[in-house]
């Protein structure tokens, strides 16, 4: 199907198990690594790889699961966080060793699950990250404790959720029409949509609804605790927050959480953005993106 504003060239990764992990790598410069979240994929940073790649490499996968990658069962994958993060490593380390891309001097752009990956990550190779982009996420535990939304915790808990999620695409699609506060088009909505075709396709949507670590029971809850705690090595970084008010996963409560851990981040909020803040923010968030990367660059440079 045509992907609107999506005009850009796939490149593969396969992981020593054989499954194949799609991601771009589009224009030349520093790296700005861009990571998504459930249900999204790499379409939804389109605008951002857009608007920097005539100056900056952008490096975009899709999580196994998602996007344009292999989709596999849970007899041959565990779709856990620690496994996310360890996809993560793998692939940068391949560009690193294998692509020329620099070691050091990386931007981490992160959204909904892309946050407690990309910091995870982060955590693990403090050394390549120069800047941080925020957007609508979290990398600490949930500053709620137990509360989720009732969608959320109707996926991650009962039968009726995840059945809902696989058998009618309930999760993504449910997300593309309560994320914005700006109707999509149809052609953009579809394409949101267009990787979670069959039942089969959609595990990854759900997988990662169930993974959502609240106690020290949950498997990654231990990751999430250590990655919060880890946080404060970045707080002399460059950092730039932008926020859609509207979340129905991530509202004002994980908002003030990064706010008092990074009191000095260039904080922009929408209050006319939802969860998918870059469908309805774009034309000031990009703009503001490359302002931001061009001046904390010449900032490092004085």
């Amino acid at each position: 199907m045509a992907l609107p504003e999506y005009p850009f060239a796939s490149q593969f990764f396969t992981h020593p198990d054989q499954l194949r992990q799609h991601y771009l790598d589009e224009g030349r410069g520093a790296p700005v690594l861009m990571l998504h979240g459930n249900p999204s994929w790499s379409y939804y940073y389109r605008r951002v790889i857009a608007g920097l790649r005539d100056s900056y490499r952008c490096i975009v996968p899709d999580h196994i699961g998602m996007g344009f990658s292999d989709k596999p069962g849970d007899d041959r994958y565990p779709y856990r966080l620690e496994r996310r993060v360890e996809d993560l490593e793998r692939l940068m380390q391949f560009l690193i060793d294998e692509r020329g891309l620099p070691a050091t001097g990386h931007t981490l752009v992160v959204h909904d699950w892309g946050g407690m990956i990309g910091f995870a990550y982060a955590c693990r190779h403090p050394e390549r990250i120069a800047r941080l982009v925020v957007l609508n996420t979290a990398a600490f535990p949930n500053p709620k404790k137990l509360a989720l939304p009732w969608t959320l915790k109707l996926g991650r808990d009962s039968a009726l959720g995840a059945w809902l999620i696989t058998r009618f695409n309930a999760f993504a699609a449910g997300a593309a029409t309560w994320g914005v506060k700006r109707k999509l088009d149809p052609a953009t909505r579809a394409a949101l949509l267009s990787p979670y075709d069959t039942p089969e396709h959609r595990i990854s949507t759900l997988r990662f609804v169930q993974d959502i670590p609240l106690t020290p029971n949950d498997p990654g809850y231990a990751l999430v605790e250590r990655t919060g705690q880890q946080l404060a090595q970045f707080a002399g970084l460059p950092m730039q927050i932008h926020w859609g008010r509207h979340d129905f996963v991530f509202d004002d409560a994980f908002l003030a959480e990064w706010q008092q851990r990074f009191p000095k981040a260039d904080t922009h909020v929408y209050e006319d953005a939802g969860h998918y803040v870059l469908e309805d923010a774009h034309e000031r968030i990009v703009p503001s993106v490359r302002a931001f990367l061009g001046r904390t660059a010449l900032e490092r440079a004085a």
